[in-house]
């Protein structure tokens, strides 16, 4: 038997023969075009077509993030730049299956070098192109392999149409050699509570198809060829853990009683039912973006009020943390800061774009104290990139001046720990970002896969500023929640309340799994364990050491 290690996603353990993604298509020849340009042109336009219809189906069918997700590949299949492109290597006498092959190539490094969200649709881009590439050879796209029996998945990576749309009765589990805790496969593993483990170093060059496997992602290993006894045990854990996640709906807690409220992510009013069957206690992160992002022009506060409304009428009596616009970087929008940037994730993006444009800033405050006057929820409304106490009390201000009761900031960016005993004194909590203030501690991109490896909310970096915040807030009285992807890996969200968080805020489908894993231990014990991880010098030394302290 031997054991490989990666990033564990959820804390679900399997145990089943290996099924292997089949290896990309071979890059085209460099044939001279045999027909006449404006004849493979209209092939090429037919096959992209096919694969845009193709992804809007899988989107249809999907729901959920997996439909965003499908629904902006299907755009890359119709972008009429990459057409014209096509056209233009068509005339230069490249055959069709180059000419599209060279097509996306070029888009792809001009995206990679935009970094941020482009960067991330960069690596989307290849699956399409292969999509492309497959329907003008007229042979299958590469994709999931059809079994008849359950299997594990083991690939290089997964294009989001893949993981989006698996046979959950026959997938038991995914391992990929690429990709981080924040990728489009963990995150989509997550969202389906299939267990993953990412990143696994020297995967395709050690497991085969039929070979068996068991992989637990709790522990982020895999192991490959077990023996009789070890399957029977995984098979049996595999019982306890899914017994555990689907025991009856409770408030979040420690085995000593310690309360930890489990909160969702919602980034519409639409996800409001999956939080609240999921047992969410509320909201800590209610994503307003979605008003904005698709307009031309910031929408009114009575089309504002009326979302915001929609969603708290979901939630009575329970809290609800709004963040107000978060724009710039990764989400650009013309009609709050148009202007080009050499490294837009360092300029006007957060509070520094709203404070730019107040009246926009204004109009959303007004907005949603207006939604907390006519609903029976507990509206909190926090700010995106606080980077001091000035900033803080600005937005705070702010805030009461328009009615708000309760105004707090997030944390993404490092110095407000630095500076974290002024800002509880200025706020009425604190929620911390853990994906943002994972890339800016680490100055490692959260959608670049080249630094992937880096982008880990383990690293003792961020868990010893979780720790300057944790601790700020405990003597100030200040609530410090956490509303980032760290939330959602159980293992983490002990070792955060042993930080000092108060609240814990993830998507819908994380919940049971980090209730579950809440119940294991005490606050003592939870303490005892973020006091070895801080003591880590590595994101994955940090995951070793709370394993084994797990274990023991």
């Amino acid at each position: 038997m031997s054991a490989l290690a990666g990033v564990g996603v959820g804390r679900g353990i399997a145990a089943a023969k290996v099924l292997r993604m089949p290896e990309p298509l071979a890059p085209p020849s460099d044939e001279p075009l045999a027909a006449a340009p404006d004849a493979e042109h209209a092939r090429v336009q037919e096959a992209l077509q096919h694969v845009a219809d193709e992804l809007n189906a899988r989107a249809a069918a999907a729901g959920g993030e997996a439909q965003q997700v499908l629904e902006a590949a299907a755009l890359m299949a119709q972008d009429p730049a990459i057409l014209d492109d096509v056209r233009s290597r068509l005339e230069g006498g490249a055959n069709a299956e180059r000419a599209t092959w060279d097509a996306y190539a070029a888009f792809r490094e001009m995206l990679t070098a935009m970094g941020g969200y482009m960067g991330e649709r960069a690596t989307d881009l290849d699956d399409v192109a292969q999509r492309v590439v497959a329907r003008l050879r007229g042979v299958p796209a590469p994709g999931v392999p059809v079994s008849d029996e359950p299997f594990i998945l083991v690939a290089r990576d997964l294009a989001p149409a893949d993981t989006a749309t698996l046979d959950l009765e026959r997938t038991l589990a995914l391992v990929t050699q690429e990709g981080g805790p924040t990728s489009h496969t963990a995150i989509l593993a997550r969202s389906k509570s299939l267990p993953a483990v990412v990143g696994v170093v020297g995967l395709l060059d050690a497991a085969a198809d039929g070979q068996r496997a068991i992989v637990d992602a709790r522990a982020g290993t895999v192991e490959l060829d077990p023996d009789d006894a070890s399957v029977d045990a995984a098979l049996a854990e595999r019982e306890a853990r899914l017994a555990a996640a689907s025991a009856p709906i409770t408030e979040g807690a420690l085995a000593d009683g310690t309360k930890v409220p489990l909160l969702a992510n919602v980034g519409s009013p639409k996800d409001a039912a999956a939080a609240v069957a999921a047992g969410a206690e509320g909201v800590g992160l209610f994503r307003t973006e979605f008003l904005f992002l698709d307009a031309s022009a910031a929408p009114s506060v009575e089309q504002q009020t009326a979302s915001y409304t929609e969603l708290l009428q979901a939630f009575p009596g329970k809290k609800v943390v709004a963040r107000v616009l978060d724009a710039g970087a990764d989400k650009p929008l013309s009609f709050l800061n148009d202007a080009h940037e050499e490294n837009p994730a360092l300029g006007l993006r957060g509070i520094r774009a709203l404070r730019a444009n107040e009246a926009i800033l204004r109009d959303q405050l007004t907005a949603l104290a207006n939604a907390d006057a006519a609903t029976e929820a507990e509206l909190w409304v926090m700010a995106p990139m606080i980077a001091d106490v000035e900033e803080a009390e600005y937005f705070v201000a702010l805030g009461r001046e328009l009615g708000l009761k309760v105004v707090g900031a997030m944390a993404e960016v490092p110095s407000i720990a630095v500076v974290a005993d002024q800002v509880v004194e200025a706020c009425d909590f604190v929620s911390i970002g853990t994906n943002d203030l994972t890339q800016y501690t680490l100055a490692a991109d959260r959608q670049l896969g080249s630094v992937a490896a880096l982008q880990d909310p383990w690293h003792p970096a961020v868990l010893r500023l979780v720790k300057m915040l944790g601790d700020a807030g405990a003597r100030a009285g200040t609530p410090v929640g956490v509303c980032g992807e760290a939330a959602a890996d159980p293992a983490l969200a002990v070792v955060l309340v042993g930080l000092g968080v108060t609240t814990l805020s993830m998507s819908a489908s994380a919940i049971a799994d980090v209730r579950a894993e809440l119940l294991t231990v005490t606050l003592d014990e939870a303490r005892a364990r973020a006091e070895r991880v801080l003591a880590a010098r590595s994101a994955a030394e940090a995951r070793q050491l709370a394993a084994a302290v797990s274990a023991g």
